[in-house]
């Protein structure tokens, strides 16, 4: 605009001058008609000669005009001097306007007046050497964004007069001050005609050609934009542009304008969503087979542009090790034809192509167990965001400029890509022929096998992401998983072992996703207990609660897969699912605390076990107690088996301690159990103290006369030497135990018998322990002798003394005392007994029991007894009482 009003004032001077010049031809012409006699014809060359003297009359005569008009006389010819000085008095005052004044008056409220609107920025097309583009907006002057009212008034004077401009076609340079002046792009820009009056508009159609500047400026400033440091941006622009306002010609005008982009001036990566994501295998032109993944990404375009994107290549990069090593490359990329339209949604898709990973990408990293693939699937499989990095290929595209691809190829742009949790991956999750082992006593608190182990096979049903349309097979697994009861943790599984693993998959239905059927064998895996009271609701629910319990698995799993690119390992695959471990017992819970013997379910499953004790053998004696071992055939009732390399168990009755069992190096398997070896210490005054004594003393008492008596078996803290707290925690459940059957020494079958009858004298087979096979009872001699089956294999017996009573149907019958001792060896071979020494028999002649006896002479009388015995057995001696049933008397002369 400073231009435009500078052109005035020296056009309107010049019509000033040329009509002055007119009007002293004319005044010249009238004095000379009037004043000059009449003249010889050769005047004409005189005139010529006195041409000074000429101009010298005219001034005389235009100061004559003025006086002359000042007298009131010859006004009417004297008007176009008057008028003509007046001309050049405006002039004047203008010239002083336009020269000084105005141009920066009229430069102010060009600079706050224009607005331009563009309405549409679109491509035409892409040339060899830059873009032509085509602009359309609205250009027009605002008087009323200028603040000052003087600079308002005179710039809205001095546009009201120019009322158009017009530029010619000019070139626009574009640098960047703060980047060493280097330079953006040059735009060739036609010319351009615009409304200067307030409030008008002017469409504005401009056809542009485009070119790129200095390739290595342009790469810099979109790096900084790229990685977040282009806090503001100053931009110059640099032009000489030819102007005229009508016929006027206004000449070339130089123009400079500086801008200032700053925050939200500058524009930000625009927002994308990714709609689709599908890999699929496909077979690359090598030979073999490669990877694809179809991406349909939605990019928000917020700005007017319309313009349509060649095919375009691009390299999928990701990081290395470390963030200072060159990017990986593991994919190649192609965009199809794109067009773009202004402020509206933009659909991209893009397919890329790994044809092999490099082998960087699958090595593990300088002092790290992780690899580069494995540090970017971990991020993604967590949900955290991961970052690809786009670059443009430099392999030359179809209809692709060569400049754009060489811009592209320089610059990289990093690509936030969302993490996504895949949720419950694993579906199905179920353990079958588990095993357990107890802690190895003797293993260093490092060694896996100071923990209880595992052993299972692990058969699970994993949901497999919609986007996966490949084949892929697991064939290795491992993890490190925390197993959680009712939402609080009780232990932590160790798989890190790689374990054998195959898989099917199964393809989507109407109403479920892909699946992949995982089936892997795990073998000793340590469960490390981290909280005893979880343990502790574990081990309640699992005997008592009648039902499946529901553990939940949280692990990172490490996987390893043959696909389409080959063997690669993925690590760290969060796996959340509910594994049911199936009850010990399949009853109804009675929901009463565990231990106590009415409780229905806990008696159902320990009476399963159905335990029975032979081949006793003494090991050791004290004068208060003895050390023995057995063997045990029994039933396992449960699904699972058990290693137990040592377990020391409390034997209690009645609250007080009366021994202990130590079993070592036992495989307990589900169903049938025989000749399984057990050593156990009797020692209660020891352990107890005299409460414990007598307690011990009527135990053994009823268990040899047969009543069914039990055992409380509880842990202690020296249970498991490895793991006390184990053992402490399952002490939390003493268990009561029918006290095993001890078998007949004739028993030579590991096939566990049935349970013994409440009752042994109300029906139904009396299996309880018979020591006293037959009795022979001399009616003559006044004496009896015993035949006497050893529960000892290898350790003789001896009887100390007998106090005892006889009774048929209540009825005393006899008194036997013998107080010399008598032994009892172990059953020979012939599976015998040995027969005791005749014992005195005090006959109580004239009871109904004695009449019985004698009638019964030369047959045999089925009799009871009652006695108080003292036995031996090393230097262990105690006195215990004895009631027979259903002894077998023969009655001889």
């Amino acid at each position: 605009m400073t231009s435009i009003n500078q052109a005035f004032a020296p056009e309107e001077h010049q019509d000033f001058r040329r009509g002055r010049e007119r009007g002293n031809e004319e005044d010249i012409e009238n004095e000379a008609s009037e004043r000059t006699p009449l003249l010889p014809a050769d005047a004409q060359a005189q005139e010529d000669r006195s041409q000074p003297q000429r101009e010298t009359s005219a001034r005389r005569s235009l100061l004559s005009s003025l006086h002359t008009t000042s007298s009131g006389k010859g006004s009417k010819r004297r008007w176009p001097s008057l008028i003509a000085l007046g001309v050049l008095c405006v002039v004047a005052v203008l010239i002083i306007i336009f020269a000084f004044l105005a141009p920066s008056t009229v430069q102010q409220y060009a600079q706050q007046a224009v607005v331009f609107e563009p309405t549409s920025l679109s491509i035409d097309s892409l040339t060899t050497s830059g873009v032509r583009a085509r602009i359309q907006g609205d250009f027009m002057m605002d008087a009323s964004r200028v603040q000052k009212k003087n600079v308002r008034n005179l710039g809205k004077f001095f546009t009201g007069i120019a009322r158009q401009a017009e530029s010619g076609e000019s070139k626009v340079e574009v640098s960047l001050p703060e980047y060493g002046n280097v330079l953006l792009g040059t735009a060739h820009v036609p010319g351009v005609k615009v409304d200067l009056r307030d409030g008008y508009k002017t469409r504005v159609d401009i056809l542009s050609d485009l070119e790129p500047g200095v390739l290595g400026g342009i790469r810099r400033i979109a790096n900084d934009w790229v990685d977040g440091r282009l806090g503001q941006l100053r931009v110059l622009g640099k032009a000489n542009v030819p102007l005229k306002s009508g016929i006027v010609s206004l000449g070339k005008q130089a123009i400079r304008q500086e801008m200032l982009f700053a925050n939200k001036d500058i524009p930000s990566m625009p927002e994308y969503d990714i709609k689709k994501l599908n890999f699929r295998e496909i077979e690359v032109p090598q030979g073999g087979k490669g990877m694809a993944a179809d991406a349909s990404i939605v990019v928000e375009n917020p700005y007017p542009v319309d313009f349509t994107v060649p095919p375009l290549a691009f390299n999928a990069l990701v990081d290395n090790c470390h963030k200072e090593e060159p990017y990986i490359k593991v994919a190649d990329v192609e965009t199809h034809e794109l067009h773009v339209r202004p402020k509206k949604k933009l659909e991209v898709n893009v397919t890329g192509v790994v044809r092999q990973l490099p082998d960087i990408l699958l090595q593990d990293c300088p002092d790290s167990d992780k690899s580069p693939l494995d540090l970017i699937l971990g991020k993604y499989l967590h949900g955290k965001d991961t970052t690809i990095y786009v670059q443009g290929s430099k392999a030359p595209q179809f209809e692709t400029p060569d400049w754009v691809t060489k811009l592209l190829s320089s610059l990289t742009v990093p690509v936030p890509l969302p993490g996504r949790t895949f949720g419950h991956l694993i579906k199905d999750f179920n353990l079958a022929d588990t095993h357990f082992a107890l802690p190895d006593p003797f293993a260093d608190d490092k060694d896996p096998r100071s923990n209880p182990r595992i052993s299972s096979k692990v058969q699970a049903t994993v949901a497999l992401p919609e986007e996966m349309n490949f084949n892929i097979s697991i064939s290795h697994v491992r993890a490190d998983a925390d197993v959680f009861y009712k939402g609080k943790k009780l232990g932590e599984l160790d798989l890190h072992k790689w374990q054998q693993a195959n898989s099917t998959r199964k393809e989507s239905s109407k109403h479920d996703g892909p699946t992949l059927a995982v089936e892997s064998k795990i073998e000793d895996a340590p469960l490390k207990i981290t909280d005893n009271d979880v343990f502790t609701d574990v081990i309640q629910a699992l005997v008592f609660g009648g039902k499946s319990v529901l553990m939940h698995i949280k692990a990172d799993v490490d996987v390893e897969l043959e696909t389409a690119l080959g063997e690669m390992v993925v690590r760290k695959i969060p796996a959340e699912g509910e594994v049911p471990v199936k009850p010990i017992s399949s009853s109804p819970s009675t929901g009463k605390p565990p231990g106590h013997g009415n409780d229905k379910h806990g008696k159902d499953l320990l009476g399963g076990f159905r335990p029975k004790v032979f081949d006793l053998n003494i090991l050791d004696t004290t004068s208060s107690g003895f050390t023995l071992s057995a063997l045990i055939n029994m039933t396992n009732p449960t699904n699972y088996s058990a290693t137990i390399p040592y377990v020391d168990i409390h034997i209690s009755n009645n609250g007080s301690l009366l021994g202990h069992a130590t079993i070592k190096d036992l495989e307990l398997k589900p169903g049938n159990n025989t000749r399984l070896p057990i050593q156990a210490v009797w020692d209660p005054l020891t352990l107890g103290g005299d409460k414990a004594r007598e307690i011990g003393r009527e135990l053994l008492s009823q268990y040899v006369s047969g009543y069914n008596t039990t055992l409380t078996l509880q842990t202690h803290r020296g249970s498991i030497p490895g793991q006390p707290t184990l053992g402490e925690a399952l002490a939390r459940f003493p268990i009561e135990l029918p006290t095993p059957r001890l078998g007949s020494p004739r028993d030579n079958d590991d096939t566990p018998d049935e349970p013994p009858p409440d009752e042994p004298d109300k029906g139904g087979k009396d299996e309880s322990p018979h020591f006293i096979e037959d009795a022979t009872m001399h009616l003559f001699t006044s004496t009896a002798d015993f035949m006497l089956l050893s529960p000892l294999r290898k350790t003789t017996l001896f009887v100390t003394d007998v106090d005892a009573t006889a009774y048929y149907k209540g009825d005393e019958v006899a008194q036997i005392q013998y107080s010399l001792p008598f032994e009892v060896p172990p059953v020979g071979a012939d599976g015998k007994g040995v027969k005791t020494p005749r014992l005195p028999v005090d006959w109580s002649i004239g009871s109904v029991g004695y009449d019985a006896v004698k009638n019964a002479l030369g047959g045999s009388l089925r009799m009871s007894a009652f006695a108080w015995v003292g036995v031996r057995v090393g230097r262990f001696e105690e006195r215990i009482w004895f009631r027979g049933r259903g002894i077998g008397a023969s009655i001889r002369l």
